[in-house]
């Protein structure tokens, strides 16, 4: 999967962005009929650790299913291609009119993203950084941070009855330990 981000991370285009609902299984065709037309889309992917018949697979996993964002001036009147667009069933509209994303989100998305449009780990914690676990069956221990993927399932290695055990945790059930 690709991103068609042509505009700088910091910048919002003319018309701003706009959410487009896709037609099912249609994330492929949708992204590349919008391309030809000329338009930018945005659609945030993380990689995710899928295990099937004993083994573990890594793959791309869209961030919000079924949907893409696509940067349009709809004072042009660009819509109504954008809904005649194969792939596309339609822009998400309020009142009868395509409603654009509030300002600012698409950018600090994008922010979150590197270049090809992945989400990239969270920033505050690094592997080999001693954390502790603040709630869940594991509360008030050490562990060690392991790895980090890009949808901040984070890794920790623990000392549980005399061996190390690796544990799956979400970002927001660990706090750096303070020296």
């Amino acid at each position: 999967m690709s991103n068609s981000l042509s505009t700088p991370p910091d910048t919002a285009p003319d018309g701003g962005w706009f959410l487009a609902q896709l037609k099912p299984n249609s994330f492929r065709i949708a992204e590349r009929n919008l391309a030809r037309q000329g338009f930018t889309t945005f659609c945030p992917m993380e990689k995710v650790e899928i295990r099937r018949h004993n083994k573990v697979t890594t793959t791309d996993r869209l961030l919000f299913p079924g949907y893409v964002l696509v940067a349009l001036d709809i004072a042009a009147g660009q819509w109504r291609k954008v809904n005649g667009t194969v792939g596309v069933s339609r822009l998400v509209s309020f009142g009868g009119a395509p409603s654009a994303v509030p300002e600012g989100v698409v950018a600090q998305l994008q922010a979150r993203c590197d270049a090809q449009g992945y989400l990239l780990p969270p920033q505050e914690l690094q592997v080999g950084e001693e954390v502790l676990l603040k709630y869940g069956p594991f509360a008030s221990m050490i562990a060690k941070i392991e790895t980090i993927a890009p949808d901040r399932r984070i890794w920790v290695l623990m000392e549980i009855m005399g061996g190390t055990t690796r544990v799956g945790v979400s970002a927001d059930q660990v706090r750096p330990v303070t020296p």
